[in-house]
Protein backbone atom coordinates (compact mmCIF):
# COMPACT_ATOMS: atom_id res chain seq x y z
CA UNK A 1 0.00 0.00 0.00
CA UNK A 2 1.10 3.75 -0.88
CA UNK A 3 0.86 6.41 1.68
CA UNK A 4 1.78 9.94 2.94
CA UNK A 5 3.90 9.92 6.19
CA UNK A 6 2.67 12.77 8.75
CA UNK A 7 5.52 13.32 11.55
CA UNK A 8 4.32 15.71 14.12
CA UNK A 9 6.77 18.53 14.83
CA UNK A 10 6.67 17.18 18.49
CA UNK A 11 8.22 14.11 16.88
CA UNK A 12 10.22 15.92 14.41
CA UNK A 13 12.21 17.58 16.13
CA UNK A 14 12.87 15.91 19.95
CA UNK A 15 12.25 12.29 18.73
CA UNK A 16 14.00 11.47 15.46
CA UNK A 17 14.56 8.27 15.86
CA UNK A 18 10.66 7.44 16.46
CA UNK A 19 10.17 8.94 13.11
CA UNK A 20 12.64 6.43 11.47
CA UNK A 21 11.04 3.50 13.32
CA UNK A 22 7.72 4.98 11.95
CA UNK A 23 9.16 4.38 8.89
CA UNK A 24 10.98 0.93 9.14
CA UNK A 25 8.01 -0.49 10.90
CA UNK A 26 5.06 0.51 8.02
CA UNK A 27 8.37 -0.63 5.22
CA UNK A 28 8.18 -4.34 7.14
CA UNK A 29 4.36 -4.29 6.92
CA UNK A 30 4.29 -3.88 3.51
CA UNK A 31 3.95 -0.02 2.46
CA UNK A 32 5.66 1.90 0.30
CA UNK A 33 6.07 5.37 2.72
CA UNK A 34 6.12 8.71 0.59
CA UNK A 35 7.27 11.32 3.08
CA UNK A 36 6.46 15.79 2.18
CA UNK A 37 9.79 17.58 3.67
CA UNK A 38 7.74 20.59 3.60
CA UNK A 39 5.13 19.55 6.39
CA UNK A 40 5.01 20.83 9.48
CA UNK A 41 2.48 20.74 12.31
CA UNK A 42 -1.04 19.90 12.53
CA UNK A 43 -2.09 23.30 14.72
CA UNK A 44 -3.17 21.48 17.48
CA UNK A 45 -0.83 23.40 19.88
CA UNK A 46 -2.04 26.84 19.29
CA UNK A 47 -5.74 25.51 19.23
CA UNK A 48 -5.68 24.10 22.27
CA UNK A 49 -3.78 27.57 23.42
CA UNK A 50 -7.15 29.36 22.32
CA UNK A 51 -5.22 31.05 19.37
CA UNK A 52 -7.69 29.47 16.72
CA UNK A 53 -6.70 31.97 13.78
CA UNK A 54 -3.75 30.87 14.11
CA UNK A 55 -4.19 27.11 14.21
CA UNK A 56 -6.39 27.72 10.98
CA UNK A 57 -3.34 29.07 9.24
CA UNK A 58 -1.00 26.15 10.31
CA UNK A 59 -3.86 23.49 9.56
CA UNK A 60 -4.42 25.22 5.89
CA UNK A 61 -1.04 24.26 5.21
CA UNK A 62 -1.71 20.71 6.68
CA UNK A 63 -4.02 19.86 4.20
CA UNK A 64 -2.23 21.38 1.34
CA UNK A 65 0.72 19.22 2.24
CA UNK A 66 -1.55 15.95 2.12
CA UNK A 67 -3.46 14.94 -0.87
CA UNK A 68 -7.10 14.18 0.01
CA UNK A 69 -6.83 10.61 -1.81
CA UNK A 70 -4.07 9.36 0.23
CA UNK A 71 -4.07 7.12 3.24
CA UNK A 72 -2.08 9.35 6.02
CA UNK A 73 -0.34 7.55 9.03
CA UNK A 74 1.23 9.52 12.00
CA UNK A 75 3.10 8.39 15.26
CA UNK A 76 0.21 10.80 17.33
CA UNK A 77 -2.70 9.82 18.57
CA UNK A 78 -3.41 13.23 19.46
CA UNK A 79 -2.24 15.00 16.13
CA UNK A 80 -4.53 12.36 14.57
CA UNK A 81 -7.21 13.07 17.10
CA UNK A 82 -6.50 16.79 16.30
CA UNK A 83 -7.78 16.34 12.90
CA UNK A 84 -10.24 13.73 13.14
CA UNK A 85 -12.37 15.35 16.05
CA UNK A 86 -10.73 19.79 15.82
CA UNK A 87 -10.39 20.37 12.36
CA UNK A 88 -14.63 20.99 11.84
CA UNK A 89 -14.55 23.88 14.12
CA UNK A 90 -11.51 25.14 11.86
CA UNK A 91 -12.61 24.45 8.46
CA UNK A 92 -16.68 23.30 8.43
CA UNK A 93 -17.95 25.20 5.56
CA UNK A 94 -14.54 27.24 4.27
CA UNK A 95 -13.31 26.96 1.06
CA UNK A 96 -11.22 23.57 2.14
CA UNK A 97 -14.54 22.13 3.50
CA UNK A 98 -14.44 19.13 1.19
CA UNK A 99 -10.72 18.50 1.01
CA UNK A 100 -10.80 18.75 5.01
CA UNK A 101 -13.53 15.69 5.32
CA UNK A 102 -11.92 13.45 2.64
CA UNK A 103 -8.76 13.84 4.88
CA UNK A 104 -10.14 12.98 8.10
CA UNK A 105 -11.69 10.06 6.39
CA UNK A 106 -7.65 8.73 5.27
CA UNK A 107 -6.15 9.79 8.44
CA UNK A 108 -4.92 7.08 11.11
CA UNK A 109 -2.69 6.78 14.09
CA UNK A 110 0.05 4.15 13.29
CA UNK A 111 -1.47 1.49 15.96
CA UNK A 112 -5.10 1.92 14.14
CA UNK A 113 -3.68 1.47 10.84
CA UNK A 114 -1.48 -1.34 11.24
CA UNK A 115 -4.00 -3.75 13.14
CA UNK A 116 -7.53 -2.83 11.69
CA UNK A 117 -6.09 -1.13 8.20
CA UNK A 118 -3.57 -3.78 6.87
CA UNK A 119 -4.22 -6.09 9.91
CA UNK A 120 -0.60 -6.73 11.06
CA UNK A 121 0.45 -7.08 13.96
CA UNK A 122 3.94 -9.00 14.32
CA UNK A 123 6.97 -7.66 13.53
CA UNK A 124 9.73 -9.78 15.02
CA UNK A 125 10.48 -7.63 17.56
CA UNK A 126 12.46 -8.17 20.77
CA UNK A 127 12.17 -6.70 24.46
CA UNK A 128 13.21 -8.43 27.50
CA UNK A 129 11.72 -6.86 30.37
CA UNK A 130 7.74 -6.05 31.59
CA UNK A 131 6.02 -3.15 30.63
CA UNK A 132 2.81 -1.45 31.22
CA UNK A 133 1.16 0.27 28.35
CA UNK A 134 -0.43 4.17 28.80
CA UNK A 135 -3.73 5.20 27.09
CA UNK A 136 -3.28 8.89 25.79
CA UNK A 137 -6.27 10.94 26.28
CA UNK A 138 -6.39 11.54 22.44
CA UNK A 139 -6.21 7.81 21.78
CA UNK A 140 -8.64 7.06 23.95
CA UNK A 141 -11.29 9.48 23.15
CA UNK A 142 -11.04 10.78 20.00
CA UNK A 143 -9.31 8.09 18.00
CA UNK A 144 -11.06 5.16 20.34
CA UNK A 145 -7.50 3.26 20.46
CA UNK A 146 -7.23 0.87 23.24
CA UNK A 147 -6.80 -2.66 22.28
CA UNK A 148 -4.58 -2.05 18.99
CA UNK A 149 -1.48 -0.99 20.84
CA UNK A 150 -1.87 -4.34 23.59
CA UNK A 151 -2.39 -6.43 20.60
CA UNK A 152 1.01 -5.48 18.95
CA UNK A 153 3.23 -5.36 22.20
CA UNK A 154 1.69 -9.07 22.42
CA UNK A 155 3.64 -10.20 19.56
CA UNK A 156 7.28 -8.80 21.04
CA UNK A 157 9.10 -11.77 21.89
CA UNK A 158 10.00 -11.15 25.83
CA UNK A 159 7.91 -8.63 26.67
CA UNK A 160 5.60 -8.47 29.28
CA UNK A 161 3.26 -6.27 29.50
CA UNK A 162 1.20 -5.96 32.83
CA UNK A 163 -1.63 -3.78 33.93
CA UNK A 164 -1.40 -0.15 34.80
CA UNK A 165 -3.71 1.24 37.90
CA UNK A 166 -5.81 3.79 36.31
CA UNK A 167 -4.65 3.60 32.86
CA UNK A 168 -7.39 5.64 31.63
CA UNK A 169 -6.23 9.00 33.74
CA UNK A 170 -4.42 11.92 32.19
CA UNK A 171 -0.23 12.09 32.78
CA UNK A 172 -0.71 15.59 33.23
CA UNK A 173 0.92 17.11 29.93
CA UNK A 174 -1.88 18.45 28.33
CA UNK A 175 0.44 20.86 25.99
CA UNK A 176 0.13 24.43 28.12
CA UNK A 177 -1.24 22.42 30.73
CA UNK A 178 1.86 21.30 31.88
CA UNK A 179 2.99 24.82 31.61
CA UNK A 180 0.44 26.83 32.93
CA UNK A 181 -0.50 24.47 35.93
CA UNK A 182 2.55 22.92 36.73
CA UNK A 183 2.23 21.69 40.22
CA UNK A 184 -1.03 19.94 39.11
CA UNK A 185 0.47 19.11 36.20
CA UNK A 186 3.46 17.35 38.54
CA UNK A 187 1.66 15.09 40.34
CA UNK A 188 -0.49 13.76 37.46
CA UNK A 189 2.92 12.32 36.36
CA UNK A 190 3.86 11.22 39.70
CA UNK A 191 0.92 8.80 40.06
CA UNK A 192 1.23 7.60 36.72
CA UNK A 193 5.14 6.58 37.26
CA UNK A 194 4.45 5.57 40.85
CA UNK A 195 1.55 3.30 39.06
CA UNK A 196 3.96 1.94 36.78
CA UNK A 197 6.52 1.57 39.51
CA UNK A 198 3.78 -0.33 41.91
CA UNK A 199 3.16 -2.64 38.66
CA UNK A 200 7.33 -3.36 39.24
CA UNK A 201 6.79 -2.19 35.32
CA UNK A 202 10.59 -1.46 33.48
CA UNK A 203 9.17 0.64 30.50
CA UNK A 204 5.99 2.84 30.05
CA UNK A 205 4.68 2.36 26.48
CA UNK A 206 2.25 5.08 24.74
CA UNK A 207 1.59 5.90 21.40
CA UNK A 208 1.93 9.87 21.73
CA UNK A 209 5.70 11.21 21.92
CA UNK A 210 3.87 13.88 24.67
CA UNK A 211 3.03 11.93 26.86
CA UNK A 212 6.33 10.17 27.66
CA UNK A 213 8.13 13.54 27.08
CA UNK A 214 6.30 14.38 30.60
CA UNK A 215 6.80 11.16 32.25
CA UNK A 216 10.67 10.37 30.87
CA UNK A 217 11.16 14.51 32.71
CA UNK A 218 9.47 13.21 35.87
CA UNK A 219 11.62 10.10 36.04
CA UNK A 220 14.57 11.57 35.11
CA UNK A 221 14.52 14.78 37.93
CA UNK A 222 13.80 11.70 40.04
CA UNK A 223 16.02 9.34 38.72
CA UNK A 224 13.61 6.62 38.71
CA UNK A 225 13.64 2.90 37.61
CA UNK A 226 11.82 3.06 34.48
CA UNK A 227 12.12 4.53 31.47
CA UNK A 228 9.77 5.95 28.70
CA UNK A 229 9.39 4.22 24.58
CA UNK A 230 7.01 5.18 22.02
CA UNK A 231 4.83 2.16 20.45
CA UNK A 232 7.03 2.70 17.29
CA UNK A 233 10.47 2.11 18.85
CA UNK A 234 9.38 -1.04 20.78
CA UNK A 235 8.03 -2.71 17.42
CA UNK A 236 11.61 -1.50 15.90
CA UNK A 237 13.40 -2.64 18.43
CA UNK A 238 15.38 -5.93 18.02
CA UNK A 239 15.98 -5.90 13.79
CA UNK A 240 15.11 -2.04 13.09
CA UNK A 241 18.84 -1.48 13.35
CA UNK A 242 19.46 -4.30 11.82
Amino acid sequence: MNLELFIPCFVDQLFPETAFNTVKVLEKAGCKVNYNPNQTCCGQPAFNAGFWDEAKTVGSKFLNDFSEDSVIVTPSASCAGMVKSYYNDLFTNTVLHNKCRAIQGNIYELSDFLVNILQFDYFGAELEGRAVYHDSCSALRECKIKEEPRQLLSKVLGLELVDLKDNDTCCGFGGTFAVKFEAISTAMAQQKVDNALAAGAEYIISTDASCLLQLQGYIDKNELPVKTMHLADVLAHGWGNV
